[in-house]
This record gives C-alpha cells, structure tokens and sequence, in this order.
C-alpha cells in the first residue's frame, strides 16, 4: 500500500471545537495478579565463545541460579548437554520475569531439524531431543537489475539459494550470461521457513516473474500427480530437454563464429562452439540427460568430454582440469550432473570453458539454437492447475500494482 499527504497552499484550515468530557468509574480499576503474570517469559539468544563454561554462557544469557538449576548442574546429563555446545554454536534461553530458566535449546546440526532442550517440566529440569517447531511463511520479494542477477538479489534480500533456483527456472529461455539488460525486472513468491522468528532456510519458487529487455517470462509451480514442475500462466512446462549453458554463472568470452583469429595458434579457424571464462576448477553441468560417448583427452580440446542425447544430439564439453570421479564413457548422466571442471588443458590461452551443440553432427551456436521442449498439461489437469496457479499469479500482479504506484509517487 503507498499513500500520500500534502496541504495546498492558501488552504482554509477549520478550527475544531475542544470539549472536556468527565465520567466517574463505577469500580476501581484491578491491577494484574501474579498469577495473571505467571505466563510472562523473555526469550535471549547467545552464541557460544571459546573458553565458555555451562556458569559464564548462563550468566550471558540472564539466567538466575535457583536450587533446581544448582541441582541439576552436577548431574552427567548437564554435562553432556554442554559439551555438544562448540563455539560459534547459537544457544536460545527462555526464562521468566526473574531469570528463572524455563527452556534452553541449541540446533543439533548446522541445519537444523532438531534441537537438543533443557527444560523445566513439573519443577525438574530434563534434557531432551525435539523436532523443530517450523513456522512456514510466503515471501515476495522484487528487485531491479543493474549488474548482475546477484547484485540485485542481494539488494533486495532474496537468498543465494532463491537466486540460483530462479535462475534455473528461466534458464533455457533467457541466457543469464548475455541477455541481461540494465533496468531488467523481477518478482519472486517462495517459501521460507523460521525458527522463533528466525530465518533459518528457503523451500521452492511457488511463482516468478522476469522481465527481460522489455518482455515478460512467468513461471508458476503446479503440483500434479505425476510430480511437480514449472509452468507458463498458461500451463506450458518450463522444462527443457537442455540447459542453455553449462556452467551456472560466467561471461562469455569468445562466441559462435564461422572464423576467428585463434590466440594460440595465431591463425584464423572456425570456432564453432561458445567459450565461457571460468577459473580452474568451475563446475561444468550436463546440459542435459545421456550417456558419455568420451572421456578423456583429445588435441586441441585437451581434456574432453562428449555426451550423446537422444541420439540426435551431442554436446562437447573441452579444455577441462578434471572428470568427475568415475565418469568414464558408457556412464548415464542427468540435467545439472556436474560431469567435469574447468580449466586450461589443449589449446587454451587462459582458463575456460568450450562448450559445443551439435545435431546430427552439424555445429549449431548453443546461445541461439531452439531447444527441444517437454509438452504442455493435458486439459484434464488444467483446472486443478487454474486453482493452484491463481494465487500464487495473485501475488505476483500484487507487486506489479506496488511498483507501479511506487513509480508514480
């Protein structure tokens, strides 16, 4: 919502009338009882330091000692409970309007799915593993891009993790290394789970918007009962049989041409694929599903691998610094499998990524070739998607109205 206030001037101000009005009460007002107060509690988090005792982390945290507590910290499970306690590890302490402990809890793991709890329970004190009580929430997020599609999700205070799926999503349709534009658009509804208010992790795009060089990209999640995956407004599947690129983000450093002045042989030759500027050690992805027609090195292209798809299609992937462990030719492999790393093997000034598409054994240029896509919902399921979809798209047409009035304040 956006609003907006002004007076013009030479405006006629009326002057309201004031009245005192007085009323005796008919009972004395009552104060809160201690029993009225007895669910009141204070919720502090700390992180654990080095040297840091079971006395000095309580102390930080505001707990009051009390015969319980004095109790219980010369049992063995008091010390095993802190001992799980490694510095850097976050402790949540809730306590009563005194400081008297009521629960104390850490996360098990680095991402939490369960939490280790000291709590109060019929006046003792007990140490226990529980599940994590997630709170799901639905966030909208929108942005502008100046730079690059980090930059801007980070700006707006998306997740890596968002920005990477939503780039991922539009990935066969738009080329995030060339196409981007300065004043590019993007809307984004996904899920996000916390912890007692806290963040702690993302779940799936439910809905996504990207507006490219003028033209607008939809995506929306459906959930059908063959599985889920990503769709137009109109129920045609984002899934491609290809990525458009094999490396997540990169430059392009030297395209598809019919000649070019080759830098290490110093003479001109085809190029027929697309080079992308990547240190040692980059992840290459498998563009698609197949099987590995080669594995190994092969002159110019120093260390290679060649994937067959479908039978019609190959890509070439070339100068790599290493396969990944057991890949070697007959090996199956899906879309996004990391097959291979970057780096400056063969006939390269620098390292790089050579990346080839070809169909029936004729060169195409990877950035511009049309990519086989999957077919759209049958008409039976289009209704069920019409629902799932509609708030989600909801969303979405909410932002564009907030940016719009935005713009026009």
């Amino acid at each position: 919502m956006v609003a907006a206030f002004g007076t013009a001037p030479n405006t006629l101000v009326e002057t309201v009338p004031q009245v005192e009005f007085r009323k005796e009460l008919t009972t004395n007002p009552t104060l809160l009882s201690d029993q009225d107060t007895a669910h009141d509690y204070f919720i502090r988090e700390e992180r654990v330091r080095r040297g840091d005792t079971a006395s000095t982390l309580m102390d930080r945290l505001g707990i009051a000692s009390d015969s319980s507590l004095q109790q219980f910290q010369s049992t063995l499970e008091l010390r095993s409970f802190f001992r799980q306690l490694s510095p850097g590890k976050t402790v949540t302490a809730k306590t009563d309007g005194d400081g008297k402990l009521i629960a104390l809890s850490f996360a098990l793991g680095p991402t939490p799915n369960s939490f280790m709890v000291l709590e109060r329970l019929g006046g003792k004190l007990h140490v226990t593993e529980q599940a994590m009580a997630i709170e799901p929430e639905i966030q909208i997020k929108s942005g502008r891009i100046h730079y690059s599609l980090f930059q801007a999700t980070d700006a707006a205070g998306i997740p890596d993790s968002i920005a990477g799926k939503f780039a991922d999503i539009f990935g066969s349709d738009v080329d995030f290394h060339r196409d981007l534009r300065d004043g590019d658009r993007f809307s984004v509804v996904y899920e996000s789970f916390s912890y007692l208010g806290r963040p702690i992790r993302t779940g799936r795009i439910l809905a996504a918007e990207f507006i490219n060089n003028g033209k607008s990209y939809k995506a929306v999640w459906f959930s059908g009962p063959h599985g889920g995956g990503y769709y137009t407004p109109e129920g045609k599947s984002l899934q491609k049989t290809f990525l458009r690129s094999p490396l997540e983000f990169s430059r392009v450093t030297s395209g598809f041409t019919t000649a070019r002045f080759h830098p290490v042989l110093q003479q001109w030759r085809a190029h027929r694929g697309v080079d992308y500027g990547a240190s040692v050690g980059t992840r290459v992805r498998a563009t698609a599903d197949g099987v590995v027609e080669f594995a190994g090195t092969q002159g110019g292209y120093g260390n290679l691998v060649i994937l067959r798809h479908q039978g019609r299609y190959s890509t070439v992937y070339g100068h790599l610094s290493r396969f990944t462990q057991g890949l070697r030719a007959g090996s199956r492999v899906s879309q996004g499998d990391i097959i291979a790393y970057s780096g400056a093997t063969g006939l390269a000034s620098g390292p790089h990524l050579h990346y080839e598409f070809r169909v029936d054994g004729v060169f195409k240029n990877p950035l511009t070739v049309a990519l086989p896509g999957t077919p759209p919902l049958p008409p039976a399921q289009m209704a069920q998607f019409e629902i799932q979809a509609s708030s989600h798209l909801d969303k979405l047409d909410l932002v564009r109205a907030t940016r719009t009035l935005a713009s026009l304040d």
